[in-house]
């Protein structure tokens, strides 16, 4: 998968760098869902306002990111990284030492850990500069794939949550990301000649362009999907099997695993068989494996390779979007990669309030999952309608530039 002209097209210290940031950046994002049982048994909360605690840092990231990617396009994502690694380091520190002593003041560092979220629309385009359209799909993959910080953050934080408090884990979760901010700061480099900074009237521009909300609403669906299930299942796992937490936080890091590490796949499929193609297959998928997992499985083995097989699926599409969004807006990448990445993170806050709702008021998470299921179907319906006119507009650009696409 990695070829020696990918090795040579690109730089492989940013590409690295920028995996390490968004990977840990990921793990701090999502903290409060598998600290969720922990914090919901202190402050006495309801599924409700376990779902909302789950849902607030993806929807702050979600908008955040439209902000990062502007910024990239104008200080550049090296910039725009370290002063979003300091904002949440600075945050965590302060949660710390202060302390947090009610539901509301965790929801507001919910907020700040939003800014983590927003990495996403650094990583990405720090690393697809670097390289031309027919390794996109590859590269953004591997950058992409530092949604397994997830991962890292369901292992660890309920175990140490119950060894140290769930306070002190805040404080703990600035120490990797320190370490991270050195390495970023130290190898990784913005590419050469970057597109020229734009007015804001011109980054809204893009807005105007109907191949932007399609790839906004297809990746509200696989990222939404993704992180939304990523912030919940431990709390799932503990309510619904009544694992103990460390056990809903393996369980948690098992899906989120299957998820992240399929995104680089998904990007290369993509590059070989096109985006269209590879998507199709995903939200098929997806579909099928989200529908399952709304009828209460009798095993929680079984439930477990059902989200496993439901979050491979949609990491998969992460990593298809991404391959397709650079070969229509190559020059716009950075706002496009906040648009597209604000769009997921709101289906991310949909999915994990809804899964909360729906427990609070029928006892059990299948409407939300079965509802989220028909978005799957609905991103098919929409990209089968699309796909005949961008293969001819955008393969008619391309030939023009003298480039080759693969849709």
């Amino acid at each position: 998968m990695l070829s020696r002209s990918f090795l040579k097209a690109g730089h492989t210290p940013t590409l690295l760098s920028a995996f390490l940031y968004f990977d840990l950046s990921f793990m701090v994002w999502v903290l409060l869902g598998p600290l969720g049982v922990a914090i919901s048994k202190s402050f006495g909360l309801d599924a409700a306002q376990k779902g909302l605690m789950v849902a607030i840092p993806v929807l702050s990231g979600a908008v955040l990111r439209l902000v990062a990617g502007v910024l990239v396009d104008h200080i550049g994502p090296k910039k725009t990284g370290i002063i979003g690694q300091l904002i949440v380091m600075a945050g965590l520190i302060a949660a710390w030492r202060l302390g947090l002593h009610s539901y509301h003041q965790v929801l507001a560092l919910g907020v700040i850990l939003g800014v983590a979220g927003a990495s996403f629309a650094v990583a990405l385009p720090l690393a697809s500069r670097w390289y031309p359209p027919e390794h996109q799909g590859l590269a953004l993959g591997i950058a992409g794939a530092g949604n397994s910080g997830t991962a890292l953050a369901a292992l660890f934080a309920p175990g140490l949550a119950q060894w140290v408090g769930w306070n002190n884990v805040i404080g703990l979760a600035a120490l990797p990301l320190a370490v991270a901010f050195v390495v970023y700061v130290l190898f990784a480099k913005d590419a050469p000649n970057p597109p020229a900074p734009k007015r804001l009237a011109e980054y809204m521009s893009v807005l105007k362009t109907p191949d932007a909300w399609w790839l906004m609403l297809l990746y509200s669906v696989t990222f939404g999907g993704f992180v939304g299930l990523s912030s919940s299942l431990t709390i799932y796992f503990n309510a619904e099997y009544g694992l103990p937490a460390v056990t809903a936080g393996f369980f948690t890091a098992a899906c989120v695993f299957a998820g992240s590490f399929v995104r680089p796949v998904g990007g290369a499929l993509a590059d070989r068989f096109g985006g269209v193609r590879t998507l199709t297959v995903v939200y098929v998928l997806a579909a099928l494996g989200l529908a399952l997992a709304s009828f209460r499985a009798p095993s929680v083995w079984m439930a477990l390779a059902v989200i496993m097989f439901s979050m491979s699926a949609l990491g998969a599409g992460n990593g298809a979007v991404f391959q397709l969004a650079p070969q229509r807006f190559r020059k716009e990448i950075g706002v496009v990669t906040g648009l597209v990445g604000m769009t997921g993170g709101i289906g991310g806050f949909y999915l994990a309030s809804s899964l909360g709702w729906a427990k609070q008021m029928t006892g059990s998470y299948q409407i939300g999952l079965l509802a989220f299921a028909g978005m799957a179907l609905l991103a098919l319906g929409c990209l089968t309608t699309v796909k005949t006119r961008w293969r001819k507009t955008w393969g008619a650009e391309a030939q023009a530039a003298g480039v080759t696409l693969r849709l």
